[in-house]
């Protein structure tokens, strides 16, 4: 999809109307028309604001991402913790509460950054899921093990599940992943 398309697709999600999201940005309904139509963009700040607004990536406002999403409480056995599974991301600076795990193939990844991420979902609220990031990943059939041992994990009623697959990387000046290279 285009990113007028997801754009539509997105506000219909969240239930509101052209007028109400042009409030909540400060532009005028016509703007908000002219983006769904594939008439124009909104400027870098808009649309960075947008996503937040949103509570969607960038990424998935931009293009048709490859999105694999399977929800715990879809998966054969509950986990210990009734629908949830302990992830520690990447970094090891937070544990998320995942109720859902899904990949994503980053649109237009930085130059040394990985394309693949694996998100956990923690909530859901009025605007829709809020993820967060659980690790990089070089390719599909990677992040794609990594999400099928995690289900495994919940199959077998484990609380806690350590990331094995993904590639480590480190932050650069511009706020975007880098790979971690080996010496």
């Amino acid at each position: 999809m285009s990113f007028g398309e997801n754009l539509r697709t997105i506000r219909r999600e969240r239930g509101m109307t052209q007028e109400q999201l042009a409030e909540m940005l400060e532009v005028s309904r016509q703007a908000v028309s002219k983006w769904e139509a594939e008439g124009g963009y909104p400027e870098a700040e808009k649309l960075i604001l947008l996503a937040k607004k949103l509570d969607v990536s960038l990424d998935r406002l931009m293009d048709n991402a490859v999105e694999e999403s399977l929800p715990v409480q879809e998966t054969a056995a509950a986990p210990a913790t009734a629908g949830s599974i302990l992830i520690p991301v990447f970094d090891g600076s937070k544990t998320v509460n995942c109720l859902s795990v899904k990949y994503d193939k980053i649109a237009f990844p930085a130059k040394k950054e990985p394309p693949f991420i694996l998100s956990g979902i923690d909530r859901f609220g009025v605007f829709g899921e809020h993820s967060v990031i659980l690790g990089w990943y070089e390719d599909e059939e990677t992040v794609k093990k990594e999400l099928h041992a995690i289900l495994d994990a919940i199959e077998k009623r484990h609380s806690l599940y350590t990331l094995q697959y993904f590639s480590p990387v480190r932050f650069t000046a511009f706020g975007t992943a880098a790979r971690v290279e080996k010496a």
